[in-house]
């Protein structure tokens, strides 16, 4: 689905990504974590398009994706950034957005745009809100917005960094498993997530960061048993009676 090979990627401050390769399989969720500062955001946004890598290629569905023109790529993937400002329009507005890659010069709505606005808000769960100013939500309802907004652009790939950032766990709860309905629905997520223990039991695939570079590409069980993530991350991983994931210090 998307192929980044040999990425290499930074800002004027200097490198942040060096040699990644890396295949996110079609149909599947997959998760990036590491601690901060490795350079997962980086890498979402280079598999966004939204930052050119010094070297390296990405590919997108087989092609470079240098090759698709914007609106082309932007029915492609769509990207869910975790700073993001939040404009004065109303929860119908904002993911009305969505559908600008498919408008013509004139930006009008067409019947099947405004039918695609409504199918995306009902399936986020926004459709009540549809008038409520944006800003008038609460952060786990702006997610959910956000997220309608993505579907309404009705892309193959959905692109998340820290969707679940700063918000009430039950909230986080509630968000995880919208992704998930919407991944069983035939969508590919990726996502960048700081809970291990959240990444390992919404993702069919880990990929384990660290100082820019991809330590590991596995399932959550094999990154689980392979001591990887308690290595990078100065943990230790446990698992209940339940089969649930959790982790501790290294030193208690």
């Amino acid at each position: 689905m998307i192929e980044l090979n040999h990425i290499t990627a930074g800002y004027q401050g200097g490198v942040v990504l060096r040699d990644v390769s890396l295949t996110i399989p079609a149909g599947r969720i997959t998760t990036l974590i590491g601690p901060n500062g490795c350079g997962k955001t980086t890498l979402l946004r280079v598999a966004a398009r939204q930052l050119t890598p010094s070297a390296g290629q990405v590919l997108a569905a087989g092609r470079p994706a240098g090759d698709y023109d914007r609106r082309e790529f932007a029915r492609f993937a769509s990207l869910m950034p975790q700073v993001r400002d939040v404009p004065a329009i109303t929860v119908e507005s904002l993911v009305a957005h969505g559908r600008f890659p498919y408008l013509g010069l004139s930006r009008r709505m067409r019947p099947e745009d405004r039918q695609k606005v409504a199918e995306a808000m009902r399936a986020a769960g926004v459709e009540d809100w549809r008038g409520r100013d944006l800003r008038e939500l609460s952060g786990g309802e702006r997610q959910r917005a956000y997220i309608a907004m993505a579907l309404a652009q009705d892309t193959q790939v959905i692109l998340l960094d820290e969707p679940t950032t700063y918000l009430d766990l039950g909230v986080q709860f509630e968000i995880l498993s919208l992704l998930q309905r919407l991944n069983e629905q035939g969508k590919t997520i990726v996502m960048v997530l700081h809970d291990l223990a959240q990444a390992l039991r919404v993702s069919h695939h880990i990929a384990l960061m660290e100082a820019g570079q991809l330590v590991a590409f596995e399932t959550p069980e094999q990154m689980f048993r392979s001591g990887r993530i308690d290595r990078v991350f100065g943990v230790r991983g446990h698992r209940d009676e339940a089969g649930e994931y959790y982790f501790t210090p290294a030193n208690k």
